[in-house]
């Protein structure tokens, strides 16, 4: 029964994403809602300049009424929405002052920061009154920590990261979108196996319109997710982590989220340290491309190696 209801969500999302692109798009177009592209950037993206953005709201539209109509209501329900709506309105808020007022950063760095630390909190307090475990495992392994209190800085640093990671996943055609509805894949079926029915209706919803809106978003793309989808699929896939219990599990599972979000470390640290640049433009899917490998060939790849790390994921956990 619980397989089925996780591939009637599935189904769902995915046909309200179909439904919503046509009609969401057009909108955006309408309003002016254009991408901008970085001058600094590889010079194949300049023709993507104009192009709609903020689709993500098609996700988060999709997600939601999937996911609400499916779930029960419990404190994971409220626990999954926070997270995920919550990051996905931080992202609006970025896109909308980006494209309305014409400011090329958006939120600041410090009311972005204030938002995610805001809904963040809200988690932990659910987190809280539900007595949810404060025991961290390793994956593969019998070993872990009860962090007691420092639970809750733990879970506010992760899901910061993890959204953030994400955020930098995002730029190419259909990326994002696909290595998130492959780790969403990955951790639905660790939710069913641990009788997390709300995380797994939760990844169930975020599969289908991920994959809704890749349609729309697969190379060339009709409409870009912007901040709105993508700190909105971060926050989705950290809570889902966390009600599952594999929190460090994300590591592997998110592996490609990790390498770009490394990849942006390691090219600051050096730059700033050394003055020389370890990449030739990070995030690294960028480096890639100024390398000669075409945007698909990038994109491809990475759902490649997101398949893997995922199915790897779940043959550690399969052990725990």
């Amino acid at each position: 029964m619980d397989f089925k209801l996780i591939l009637m969500t599935i189904g769902v999302s995915f046909i309200l994403a179909v439904i919503l692109g046509p009609l969401c798009i057009p909108l955006l177009r309408r309003l002016k809602f254009g991408q901008q592209v970085r001058d600094d950037g590889p010079q194949s993206h300049l023709k993507k300049k104009g192009t709609p953005t903020m689709g993500g709201v098609i996700i988060l539209l999709a997600f939601t009424l999937a996911f609400v109509k499916f779930s029960v209501r419990d404190t994971d329900f409220y626990v999954l929405l926070v997270a995920t709506l919550g990051f996905g309105l931080i992202g609006f808020l970025d896109d909308y002052i980006k494209i309305v007022f014409r400011r090329s950063l958006g939120l600041t760095a410090r009311q972005k920061l204030f938002g995610q630390l805001f809904f963040a909190a809200v988690v932990c307090v659910l987190l809280a009154k539900m007595d949810h475990s404060t025991f961290v495992g390793v994956p593969g392994t019998s070993w872990g920590l009860d962090l007691g209190w420092f639970y809750y800085i733990f879970v506010v640093l992760m899901m910061l990261a993890i959204s953030n990671a994400v955020n930098f996943t995002d730029g190419l055609d259909g990326l994002l979108s696909g290595t998130s509805a492959i780790a969403f894949a990955a951790f639905t079926l660790i939710a069913l196996q641990t009788s997390e029915i709300a995380a797994a209706v939760c990844g169930a919803a975020m599969i289908g319109a991920t994959l809704g809106f890749l349609v729309f978003n697969v190379h060339p793309a009709k409409v870009f997710m912007g901040d709105t989808g993508s700190l909105g699929i971060g926050g989705a896939i950290a809570a889902v982590a966390i009600l599952t219990k594999t929190e460090l599990l994300f590591i592997l599972i998110g592996g490609v989220f990790v390498m770009e979000m490394l990849s942006v470390i390691i090219q600051v640290v050096s730059f700033k340290l050394r003055g020389k640049r370890v990449f030739k433009m990070s995030p690294i899917h960028h480096h890639f491309e100024l390398s000669g490998w075409s945007e698909w060939r990038v994109v491809i790849t990475f759902w490649a190696v997101g398949i893997v790390l995922a199915a790897l994921g779940l043959w550690i956990n399969k052990g725990l």
